[in-house]
């Protein structure tokens, strides 16, 4: 089926959130539902202002890595304009770390996500596995993002995030306190959320870490549902 729509996957950076995996397990979705999907393995389409200019929704899956001055006003620009964006975990909420307008423009940064007990660590990703929940705000009962999920579990990295306040938080989870912490009271960070920038609409679901993570019930049908209502 030729879509009507289009859709641009951006990814690539950090091979640990399996990028190409990740995202090859929403672009049939996209397709079913009636886009056009192109994929490129760096930022440097952004700044292609013609073809952006016909770019019905981004999805980002790009881990730290740089972008250029050119490609991410080319990003900015095609959002402004109406494109929308959307992603998971370090793909959106970890990119291009280099420019400060890039996390102006997302709202929300990863500062960290504290892990077990210093003498459980082995060396291994999995030493930043934990259990906690993901807790729905009021906001995502009557949201087409979220509406009727309600808070679950996970065991997986905790993302801690830096935010402001134009973010719509639609979930939050809760950093606790481990005797082992240097910090002394809990900490709440936004989870699930959408911005609003200039015609276009900005989706992030900090959970995602990996495949296995992306295909909880509750974490697919949020990003599925996220990736339509931020597009165009």
């Amino acid at each position: 089926m030729t879509g009507t729509k289009s859709a641009l996957v951006v990814r690539g950076g950090w091979d640990g959130h399996q990028p190409v995996e990740a995202t090859d397990l929403f672009i049939p979705f996209l397709k079913d539902h009636g886009y056009d999907v192109w994929i490129e393995e760096s930022p440097k389409i952004y700044a292609d202002a013609d073809y952006m200019a016909g770019v019905d929704l981004i999805l980002q899956c790009m881990t730290m890595s740089t972008i250029e001055k050119d490609e991410f006003a080319g990003l900015r620009a095609a959002v402004e304009n109406g494109t929308g964006l959307a992603g998971w975990h370090g793909g959106i909420a970890d990119s291009y770390r280099n420019t400060s307008d890039y996390l102006h423009l997302i709202g929300g940064q990863f500062a960290c996500h504290p892990g077990k007990h210093p003498d459980e660590r082995l060396g291994e990703q999995a030493d930043n596995y934990v259990p906690y929940t993901v807790n729905m705000l009021p906001a995502a009962a009557d949201h087409a993002i979220t509406r009727g999920i309600s808070d679950f579990e996970l065991v997986t990295e905790q993302y801690w995030v830096l935010a402001d306040d134009y973010i719509d938080v639609l979930a939050t989870t809760t950093q606790k306190v481990r005797p082992w912490d240097p910090w002394h009271r809990e900490v709440t960070s936004p989870a699930i959320w959408t911005r609003q920038w200039g015609a276009g609409k900005i989706f992030v679901c900090t959970p995602g870490h990996r495949v296995e993570i992306l295909e909880d019930s509750n974490v697919r049908t949020i990003i599925e549902r996220g990736l339509l209502w931020a597009s165009r």
